[in-house]
């Protein structure tokens, strides 16, 4: 069993993979849910919802808008980002508007960091 897995946020996790944004579900269903990995959605784990999570080289994805650069979101950001670390998860953090804009390389970043790069066009 998961020791970092939080049972108690399971309905909510469930209805952010239900609700997600429009970044979370164009990196999810046009190239994440594809790969050779096994990849979560909305992964409870500790107190905090992971965007995505993959736990063979445990790393999770984290998708941010802008009030993840506000001074409040930098400050919550730091310690989930701080937690995770401690469980030996590594984060990878992109911008909204890099997901948008800059697609190809958000992919390439991630297939390098799953040890996929052989997978990279």
């Amino acid at each position: 069993m998961n020791r970092l897995h939080n049972k108690d946020l399971t309905p909510l996790a469930q209805a952010l993979r239900a609700e997600m944004t429009k970044e979370e579900r164009h990196l999810w269903y046009d190239f994440l849910k594809d790969l050779p990995v096994t990849l979560h959605r909305q992964k409870a784990m500790g107190q905090y919802i992971l965007d995505f999570y993959c736990a063979s080289p445990k790393i999770a994805i984290e998708l941010d808008g802008s009030q993840h650069y506000e001074a409040e979101g930098k400050v919550k950001d730091a310690a989930r980002d701080a937690y995770l670390r401690a469980q030996g998860i590594t984060v990878l953090r992109y911008s909204n508007l890099d997901v948008l804009q800059h697609f190809d390389t958000v992919c390439a970043d991630i297939l390098t960091h799953l040890g996929l790069s052989h997978l990279i066009p």
